[in-house]
C-alpha cells in the first residue's frame, strides 16, 4: 500500500513539474517573439548542442566554392557601398 501511495505522489510531482516547464516554455516563446536577439541566441544554443554531438563535419565544394562565395559577397558589398 505504501509503495502505491509513493508512486502516486511521484506521479503528481512529475505532473506538476511538467506543468511548470510548459508554462516557462510558453513565456520564453512569447519573449522571443518580441526580441530577435533572443531568437538568435536560441538558435546559437541549439547549434551548440548539436555540435557537441558531432564528431566531424565534411564540407563539400572545397576551396573553389569558398572563393566563388567570397567573390560574390565582395561584389554585393561593393554594389551596396556605391548605392549609398
Amino acid at each position: 500500500m505504501r509503495e502505491i501511495l509513493n508512486q502516486v505522489v511521484m506521479a503528481e510531482k512529475q505532473a506538476q513539474a511538467n506543468l511548470i516547464r510548459r508554462r516557462e516554455e510558453t513565456a520564453a516563446t512569447k519573449r522571443m517573439e518580441d526580441n530577435p536577439i533572443l531568437v538568435r541566441l536560441n538558435k546559437l544554443e541549439t547549434l551548440e548542442r548539436v555540435v557537441e554531438k558531432v564528431d566531424r563535419i565534411t564540407v563539400g565544394g572545397g576551396l573553389d566554392s569558398h572563393r566563388q562565395i567570397t567573390a560574390k559577397r565582395a561584389v554585393t558589398e561593393q554594389r551596396a557601398r556605391t548605392r549609398i
